[in-house]
């Protein structure tokens, strides 16, 4: 095996994980067990500071 099937191999092994990460980002993102978290979080920048 030389260095050039292991960069080729390396490479698409970064696009799977990738994809993976991805998915998994949108997954957590849009789950209903999330929606108030995130609900409440988007109201942050609009409270005042007392």
């Amino acid at each position: 095996m030389s260095l050039d099937d292991i960069v080729s191999i390396a490479r698409q092994l970064w696009v799977v994980w990738m994809m993976f990460l991805f998915v998994g980002i949108i997954y957590f993102a849009l789950r209903p067990k999330n929606k108030k978290k995130f609900d409440e979080a988007s109201q942050i920048p609009l409270q005042d500071d007392d």
